[in-house]
């Protein structure tokens, strides 16, 4: 599967535009991150707990619109972008991954 943020694929030509696929993931945060977290807020510096956290959610969001992609016959999937937004009153993080899914 041929993934890309732009709207074409580079020596490929689209042949059908299949529609709208998407992939999200809601995750909640864990107690021990945000008490380790919070304390990384106080000195400064990059929260390796929650990066971690952003980047495992954002593959499976991949993976998911994939899946998507993949049960629409798809070959590629163009113009992919990530929309990021709390829920659950600040508790929880979506991730959502969306793009065309088009046959080459």
């Amino acid at each position: 599967m041929i993934i890309s943020t732009t709207f074409d694929v580079t020596g490929r030509n689209i042949t059908q535009h299949l529609g709208l696929v998407r992939g999200n993931v809601v995750r909640s945060r864990f107690i021990g991150r945000d008490i380790v977290a919070g304390l990384r807020m106080i000195v400064g510096g990059e929260i390796h707990e929650y990066t971690k956290l952003l980047a495992e959610s954002r593959e499976q969001a991949l993976d998911r619109m994939v899946q998507h992609a993949q049960s629409l016959g798809a070959d590629a999937v163009i113009g992919v972008r990530f929309e990021t937004t709390d829920a659950g009153q600040g508790q929880a993080t979506e991730v959502l991954a969306y793009g065309t899914a088009v046959k080459l």
